[in-house]
């Protein structure tokens, strides 16, 4: 049973870094200042990265060790989520690309921009 749930998570944080890596290109293409990193071909961590304007910064970790969703602003933490809602904050962010919204209107659920 775990080495079944040990490759289910593998194959969890593979999809979630490469939806990341297409939500890095579409912010690209909203023209949001937005990047995805990971290590090695194996996909198995990412460091996605967003910049909402006026010093507001999201920062999203994803890796075997956890995942944690990072709000800052003026290079103060505002926020920190792990888990379950630090993806559900990212679904949140996806659905403002998908409303074509831009930078400067913004409004993600726990802040104004």
């Amino acid at each position: 049973m775990f080495i079944r749930l040990a490759e289910q998570h593998r194959q969890f944080v593979k999809d979630l870094v490469m939806s990341l890596q297409a939500l890095a290109t579409a912010l690209e293409n909203q023209g949001y200042l937005a990047s995805c990193y990971t290590c090695g071909g194996q996909m198995n961590s990412a460091s996605f990265m967003v910049s909402l304007g006026n010093d507001h910064l999201i920062r999203f970790l994803v890796s075997d060790y956890g995942i944690t969703w990072t709000e800052m602003r003026d290079d103060r933490e505002l926020m920190k989520l792990e888990g379950a809602e630090a993806i559900s904050q990212l679904q949140e962010l996806a659905n403002l690309i998908k409303q074509q919204i831009t930078p400067q209107n913004c409004q993600l659920r726990t802040l104004k921009v």
